[in-house]
């Protein structure tokens, strides 16, 4: 079965610039900082080499407002903006991928988790077995046979991963990972400023969840007094209706984001080497340039950075 890696550009480069001290060792030779390019790419090489997938595409944020902000204006308003020493390497990390051959995908409106999550329905569809990298748990609710999420995190100074399969999430959960849409309608969401049900927290969500199966169900059954719910929690629910829909919504990820349908459009390919050697020059990325022999100027037609 041919393999599709899903990377969330965002995240992953968040996790590598906080991971690695932005000191004066890691910038370029025209004074950029690297330690957020350098430990993206070191995740990236990695999920590469481990999984050898023929298809692979990258997904990033825009700045501009999604569907979400449209319908809900406090989304994510809590959220510090991207420092300006992480935001200068976006660009040059951009290049970076673009002189690799590797696929980047924005889409002006949705969310780089959209975009995985359309991707990763689209490669299912067509026979892949597929991989999310992500630092996100929201990806949990895209995970089914035949794609799952992989989560990195540092341990002891060493950057680990950790593979969720529809059978982890059963076994932690109790529930299908769809379902865990449904939670966050419940539960909401601080790091999004996802509202949810005030008072209502993960464990009690998850309960209501496993009893009820969905939002729609536990309404329709307050609604007819077919709950078994008491006090102030039934209280809490009742009264807001409005907010758990909304939660759930913004919650949901959008699998039918209108991008690419046609996956050669992100099979892995060549790499311009004579542009990733001067990139990777100016960055001072010597462990690169050497574990890749781009000091080598030509390369037999044919070969991946894979079979080097």
């Amino acid at each position: 079965m041919d393999k599709l890696v899903l990377i969330d550009g965002n995240s992953i480069v968040n996790r590598a610039f906080y991971g690695i001290m932005s000191t004066k060792a890691l910038m370029s030779a025209d004074g950029i900082y690297t330690n957020g390019i350098y430990g993206f790419l070191a995740i990236y090489f990695k999920i590469i080499e481990d999984i050898k997938p023929e298809y692979v595409a990258i997904a990033f944020d825009l700045k501009a407002p999604t569907k979400r902000h449209l319908m809900y204006k406090e989304y994510k308003g809590t959220r510090k903006g991207m420092p300006e020493e992480l935001a200068e390497q976006m660009p040059v990390l951009k290049n970076v991928l673009r002189a690799m051959n590797t696929a980047i995908i924005e889409q002006e409106g949705y969310e780089a988790d959209d975009i995985l999550g359309t991707l990763a329905k689209l490669g299912k569809s067509k026979g892949l077995d597929v991989t999310i990298l992500t630092g996100d748990r929201d990806a949990f609710q895209l995970i089914e046979e035949n794609i799952k999420v992989r989560i990195p995190r540092t341990k002891m100074g060493k950057t680990e991963e950790e593979d969720y399969t529809r059978e982890k999430i059963i076994k932690e959960y109790g529930i299908e990972p769809i379902k865990l849409i449904e939670v966050k309608g419940l539960m909401g969401d601080a790091s999004d400023n996802i509202p949810g049900v005030p008072g209502i927290g993960e464990k009690t969500a998850i309960s209501l969840i496993q009893e009820y199966g969905t939002i729609e169900n536990l309404y329709n059954k307050i609604e007819k007094n077919e709950d078994d719910l008491k006090g102030k929690l039934r209280e809490k629910i009742a009264s807001n209706k409005e907010l758990a829909e909304l939660s759930k919504t913004l919650g949901t990820i959008d699998t039918h984001a209108p991008i690419l349908n046609d996956l050669s459009l992100i099979k892995i390919k060549e790499w311009d080497r004579q542009a990733v050697y001067d990139i990777f020059k100016n960055l001072k990325f010597n462990k690169y340039i050497d574990r890749f022999n781009l000091r080598r100027r030509c390369l037999c037609k044919g070969k991946s950075f894979l079979s080097i």
